[in-house]
């Protein structure tokens, strides 16, 4: 079969399309044909090793790459029976790596089966961004106020229809050009970022949703509301310690800013395919629907991953292996 595979850390181009063996499934595993993967920056911060600090941490990247496919979102076919799954079942999954090829094996407690009204394209949209934002939102109540930071890329444009859907008013921060866009999908009011500080705005949120990571929770603290919730998700790009270090610098001002902070991470999640299963029933009852930005054939991987580290992308950006629905 063919897969992407990293050899070392470098730049979107460095990854190498092979012929590799067919992977054969082990105990509690099925075989599963990807029909389609998606692209997030958990796979190029991998694919980079980048920011450097993770290299270093317990868990994290490793001073030298582990050789093998990037790729944690999965949509596709299972081709070998299972306890809970039988050949022709069409599958979504969060993965920690492996979904850039055209099989991979998966144990069946990662597997969900896919909303039947999704093409392969859209649900390979969803694991990881998905996963964060309703993770990012647990607890939210009926009526409560959500401010949506970032609310034009993966995560925002999923935790932005996911507030809505649990009854909550969003407001949300994004480019000008993408501000229609954010309203469509449920936004009240949109900030735009360039022209507007939203920590000065006076108004006053039960959450904050941090993807952008524009302002620190010291300036967030401004439009939180007695008792809110400072959600970081994620930050600026960069080389030696960000994203993480505005992550670690939120969770380390929650006792000093009066707060409570915490982090939205899919991939420690427990129980993925649970909350995938969760997922589903919003899409399938037409509360939530994939924002798919840019899709590439399989062949052109390497140009997803450039785009999406270009990080202008509105949604998602999807891959296809033969098929797009």
């Amino acid at each position: 079969m063919k897969a992407l595979v990293q050899r070392g850390y470098g730049p979107a181009s460095s990854l190498v399309l092979e012929d590799v063996p067919d992977p054969v499934p082990g105990e509690g595993e099925v075989l599963v044909r990807v029909r389609a993967s998606s692209v997030n920056p958990y796979d190029w911060h991998h694919l980079r090793g980048e920011p450097y600090v993770a290299r270093l941490m317990p868990g994290g990247f490793g001073l030298r790459p582990r050789a093998g496919v990037l790729g944690c979102d999965l949509a596709g076919r299972v081709e070998t029976p299972g306890a809970r799954f039988a050949p022709g079942d069409d599958v979504y999954a969060l993965l920690p790596r492996g979904a850039h090829a055209e099989y991979v094996c998966v144990r069946e407690d990662l597997l969900a089966p896919m909303p039947v009204n999704l093409t392969y394209e859209q649900a390979a949209a969803m694991p990881m961004a998905a996963v964060t934002a309703l993770l990012s939102l647990r607890g939210v109540e009926a009526g409560q106020r959500v401010l949506v930071n970032g609310a034009s890329g993966g995560v925002g444009t999923f935790a932005v229809q996911l507030a809505k859907a649990l009854g909550a008013r969003v407001d949300a921060v994004c480019s000008a050009a993408n501000a229609s866009a954010a309203r469509s999908l449920g936004a009240e009011h949109v900030f735009d970022y360039r022209a507007e500080d939203f920590t000065r705005s006076g108004r006053r949120y039960d959450v904050v949703l941090d993807v952008a990571g524009s302002r620190s929770v010291f300036a967030c603290r401004r439009v939180l509301a007695r008792g809110g919730t400072f959600v970081a998700v994620g930050g600026p790009a960069g080389r030696w310690v960000q994203p993480a270090g505005h992550v670690f610098a939120a969770l380390a001002s929650g006792p000093v800013a009066r707060r409570r902070v915490v982090l939205a991470d899919a991939v420690a999640c427990p129980d993925k395919a649970a909350v995938l299963r969760e997922l589903t029933g919003f899409v399938e009852r037409g509360a939530v629907t994939p924002v798919v930005d840019r899709s590439y054939p399989f062949d052109d991987l390497r140009a997803a991953f450039a785009y999406s580290e270009a990080g202008h992308a509105k949604g998602k950006v999807v891959v296809t292996l033969g098929v797009a629905g």
